[in-house]
Formats: structure tokens, C-alpha cells, sequence
């Protein structure tokens, strides 16, 4: 996996590339904890993003949790086998979404 960082001000874009799975995700939750503190925008862009494990779903809620205490979390790019299993999981009725 990838992780291309992108910060305005208060506002923090990620690009992923790859695969988001239990080996991976430790590292994009490590990123997204260093913003937490600073941010009131996150910008996750996923049009690099092949698969998402429930590793990697974890890891979007909990970044999810935070930012609606402070701001807002944003999806971008989503692929059609990533937004099957946003689907599936009812993830789509807890993120935002935008295309």
C-alpha cells in the first residue's frame, strides 16, 4: 500500500494505493492519528484502492468516530469492488461518500 499525504491548514488529504488489509492498516491508522490533533477536515482518495479487509474497515470507522467530533471525513474516488463491500457491510449509511 501507498499513502500519498496532502495537507492544507486543517484539512488532510490521503491518496491510497493498493491494498487495505491486516497488514497494512496499521500503517494508514498510524497517518490518520498523527492528523487527528490538527485536523478538521480528512480527505480519504481511494481511486488507487483495489480492496479493503475488515482491518481496513475498522480503521475507517474509528477515523470516522473521531472526526465527527471535530469536523468531517470525506471518501473519494471509491471503486465499485471497495463500494460492494461499503454495501454489504451497511458502511454506507456511516461514511460520506462523494464520487
Amino acid at each position: 500500500m501507498i499513502i500519498n499525504e496532502k495537507i492544507d491548514g486543517s484539512s488532510f488529504t490521503y491518496e491510497i494505493e493498493g491494498r487495505l488489509d491486516t497488514v497494512t492498516s496499521p500503517a494508514l491508522e498510524a497517518k490518520l492519528r498523527e492528523a487527528y490533533p490538527k485536523a478538521t477536515e480528512l480527505i480519504l482518495d481511494f481511486k488507487g484502492l483495489d480492496y479493503i479487509s475488515s482491518a481496513g474497515l475498522r480503521v475507517l470507522l474509528a477515523s470516522q468516530k473521531v472526526m465527527n467530533k471535530q469536523g468531517k471525513m470525506i471518501l473519494k474516488n471509491v471503486k465499485e469492488a471497495v463500494m460492494e463491500v461499503f454495501e454489504i457491510t451497511g458502511f454506507l449509511d456511516i461514511l460520506t461518500i462523494e464520487k
